[in-house]
């Protein structure tokens, strides 16, 4: 059978420790969590993807090699 839409592969992907933080942003009204890296240099904050429960939060660690996480309000 011909697919139309495949399901992308998980590609392991990097981020740079020397300018780059990993951070989980909270938000205190909704609760909602969003994982990323803010720019040392910069300020700038890059969303990557959405955190809904705890496998989420792992998946973003193991993508990216993480092992230390900030939480940010």
């Amino acid at each position: 059978m011909f697919h139309l839409f495949k399901k992308p592969s998980p590609i392991a992907k990097s981020y740079d420790p020397a300018i780059q933080k990993p951070i989980l942003r909270c938000s205190i009204c909704t609760g909602e969590q969003v994982a990323g890296f803010r720019d040392l240099r910069t300020g700038k904050f890059t969303d990557i993807m959405l955190i809904r429960n705890d496998r989420d939060l792992q998946t973003f660690k193991e993508q990216y090699g993480v092992t230390d996480i900030t939480k940010e309000f």
